[in-house]
């Protein structure tokens, strides 16, 4: 049986698995390598800050109160439309729009009168704990597909 982590257990391993993830790109040589399909290392680090970002502006909406705004769409146009839109970013700049993003997430998550954050449009809001969960998985699977190709 899986045994359930506590929200600061949680923040911990979704801390780790960003550090890892930006880490990994710092030191990144090749980043126009293809990973899937049409996206490269690049692609996917724009597919992962985009999320993150919707991620800290979702979870401050919570806390102010504030009428969130979700990506709309399906997964796949959410995400080519955001790769899309981060194209023109530099690696640094994408990777200190994740550091922010995380600071900001690791300050408000904790925040005792957020019991659920906004994912996306047409999708169940999640708790914190779930969110963290989501965004921890979601960047490890990233990372080691990646790491696979670029080694």
């Amino acid at each position: 049986m899986k045994r359930v982590l506590s929200i600061d257990e949680q923040l911990l391993a979704e801390e780790e698995a960003v550090h890892k993830f930006i880490e990994f790109f710092e030191k990144a040589s090749d980043l126009s390598k293809i990973i899937y399909e049409t996206w490269t290392a690049k692609d996917v680090l724009g597919h992962i800050t985009s999320w993150h970002l919707s991620f800290e502006r979702n979870l401050l909406s919570a806390i102010n109160n504030e009428i969130p705004k979700p990506f709309a769409g399906s997964l796949s146009e959410i995400n080519e439309r955001e790769v899309e839109r981060l194209k023109s970013f530099s690696t640094i700049e994408m990777l200190n729009l994740i550091r922010s993003a995380q600071d900001s997430i690791r300050k408000n998550i904790t925040n005792p009168d957020v019991f659920e954050i906004v994912y996306r449009k047409g999708s169940r809001s999640y708790s914190p704990i779930e969110h963290l969960e989501i965004v921890q998985r979601h960047i490890n699977s990233h990372l080691n597909d990646i790491k696979k190709i670029l080694k």
